[in-house]
C-alpha cells in the first residue's frame, strides 16, 4: 500500500479521544498571501495598531517571579512592560516608562526584586503596585499638588503556568481569547513543568515567517530530512478554531517520504528501548512502534509524566498548537518546547524569537531557573532542526523582498497559515 494513503491510526480506533477530535476545515480559497505583509513598514505600523495592542499576548512564566516583590520584564515591539508579584500572590504589570521625563523605569530585558521601583533619572518612586510612593521636590511642579501618577498598567491574567497581558483596557477576557485551548491542554499539567531552557534570537524574518515556518509540515522532506524516519510528516490532522490552530503529528512512525519502510532507524530503535521494548520485535514493521509505545506508557502508573491524564495519542505524537498571534507550542507526554514569534521596535525584516524548553521534572528534584540568553542569528545553536530552520528563514525574507515574488501559494498542507492569515486580517482589516 502506498504509504500516504495510510490512514491516521489510533490504538482503539472506534473511540476517538475528545482532545484529537477533527474540525471542520474552513473553506478559506486559494488567492495569494501578499508578500507586503512581510515586508511593508505601513503594514507593520497598521499591525502594532490594530492588533498588537488589542491582543493579548503571553508575558512570562509564573516561576520566573515567584515571592512578591519579584518582577521582571518584557519587550514587544516598541514597548517595554514590568510585570510584578503581588503580595496577594497576584502579577500587575506597567508600561516600563516614567510619566516624568519618559525614562525606562528597569532595564529593558531584566529581572530583579524590590519593595518599589525607582526612576534612575530624578528618582521618581513607585510601589510594586503601580501606585505613585514619592516624587522628590513635588512643590516645585506647580500643576502635581493633588494629581497622583500611577504607572500605567495592562491587564494581566494566568493561565498554564504562565501570565499573559493585554495593552486593551475593552478587550475581552483572557478566558474568552483562548476558547478551547485550556480544555484541550489542561491535562498536560504545564503549571507542574519547569522552565529548563530559555533563549532569544533577533532573527533576520518578519514574525510571521517564523510562525509559517512552524504550521505546517509540508517543508520536513527539504529542510529535515533526518527527522523522516520516525516521523509523518504527510499523514497530519490538521484543525482551525476561532482564533488558533493546530496540527496532530504522528511520532515513532516513518514518514511516507522515508525510502525505508520496513528497517527500524537508529532513532527508532531509541524510542523503542526507552520505552523499555524491544526494537527487535519491530523490524519489518516499523509502523507498529507507535502504538506499542503508547500501549508501554499507558501501562506506566507510577510515572511522574501525566500519562494516566493524556489520550492514547497525547502519549506518543506532538500535538502542536499556535495560540493567536504568536505563541507556538510542541507539547509531547514528558515535556513541551514553546516558541514566542515577537515583532521588531521597527524593521518588518527582523524579528525576535523565544525558545523556552520545559519538562516534567521528579519530585524534590533542585531547580534552579535557566540563564536568560540573548544572541543575534547565527551566533548560537538551538540544535540541529531549529538550525536548519533559522539558516532558512533569512532566505524567505529576502525573496519575499524581490520584486519577482508575488506572494504566497499555499496547499492544502498548509491551511494553518491561511487560517492564520484570515484571523490576522480580521483585525488589521486591509493591505497596502
Amino acid at each position: 500500500m502506498d504509504p500516504k494513503q495510510i490512514p491516521f491510526e489510533r490504538l482503539n480506533p472506534g473511540r476517538t479521544s475528545d482532545s484529537a477530535v477533527k474540525y471542520p476545515d474552513p473553506h478559506l480559497g486559494y488567492e495569494r498571501i501578499p508578500a507586503s505583509r512581510y515586508t511593508s513598514p505601513a503594514f507593520m505600523k497598521r499591525e502594532w495598531e490594530r492588533l498588537w495592542t488589542k491582543a493579548w499576548l503571553l508575558g512570562g512564566r509564573e516561576e520566573m517571579i515567584p515571592e512578591a516583590g519579584d518582577w521582571m520584564t518584557h519587550e514587544v515591539g516598541t514597548e517595554s512592560f514590568i510585570f510584578a508579584r503581588q503580595a496577594d500572590g497576584s502579577v500587575r504589570g506597567f508600561f516600563n516608562v516614567c510619566p516624568h521625563r519618559g525614562n525606562r523605569i528597569v532595564a529593558k530585558d531584566s529581572v530583579g526584586s524590590s519593595p518599589s521601583f525607582k526612576c534612575g533619572y530624578h528618582h521618581w518612586e513607585w510601589h510594586t503596585d503601580g501606585t505613585q510612593k514619592h516624587i522628590p521636590d513635588l512643590e516645585t511642579f506647580p500643576q502635581l499638588p493633588g494629581c497622583v501618577l500611577h504607572l500605567k498598567a495592562v491587564r494581566v491574567d494566568s493561565w498554564g503556568g504562565f501570565f499573559w497581558f493585554t495593552m486593551d483596557a475593552d478587550a475581552g477576557s483572557l478566558a474568552d481569547w483562548l476558547g478551547e485551548i485550556p480544555a484541550h491542554l489542561d491535562r498536560y499539567g504545564f503549571d507542574r513543568q519547569k522552565l529548563v531552557d530559555w533563549k532569544t534570537i533577533e532573527w533576520d524574518c518578519n514574525w510571521k515567517a517564523s510562525v509559517d515556518a512552524f504550521n505546517e509540515t509540508y517543508h520536513v522532506q527539504g529542510i529535515h530530512p533526518e527527522l523522516l524516519s520516525w516521523l509523518d510528516d504527510y499523514n497530519v490532522q490538521i484543525d482551525c478554531f476561532g482564533l488558533h490552530n493546530r496540527y496532530l503529528v504522528p511520532f515513532t512512525t516513518p514518514s511516507p517520504h522515508y525510502p525505508d519502510q520496513v528497517k527500524l532507524s537508529d532513532v527508532m530503535r531509541a524510542m523503542a528501548e526507552g520505552a523499555g521494548l524491544n526494537a527487535d520485535d519491530y523490524e519489518g514493521n516499523p509502523r507498529a512502534l507507535r502504538l506499542a509505545i503508547q500501549r508501554a506508557k499507558r501501562a506506566m502508573t507510577d510515572s511522574i509524566y501525566p500519562y494516566a491524564a493524556l489520550s492514547d495519542d497525547q502519549l506518543s505524537d506532538d500535538y502542536h498548537y499556535m495560540i493567536f498571534p504568536n505563541v507556538t507550542m510542541n507539547i509531547y507526554a514528558e515535556s513541551m518546547l514553546l516558541f514566542v514569534s515577537r515583532p521588531h521596535a521597527s524593521d518588518p525584516n527582523k524579528m525576535l524569537y523565544d525558545v523556552m524548553i520545559f519538562g516534567h521534572l521528579a519530585p524534590d528534584t533542585p531547580h534552579m531557573l535557566p540563564e536568560h540568553l540573548t544572541f543575534r542569528h547565527g551566533q548560537t545553536s538551538l540544535g540541529l532542526v531549529l538550525d536548519q530552520d533559522a539558516h532558512n528563514l533569512p532566505r524567505v525574507q529576502e525573496g519575499m523582498n524581490s520584486k519577482a515574488f508575488e506572494g504566497l501559494i499555499l496547499g492544502t498542507q498548509e491551511l494553518r497559515i491561511r487560517h492564520f492569515h484570515k484571523v490576522l486580517m480580521d483585525f488589521v482589516g486591509e493591505d497596502d
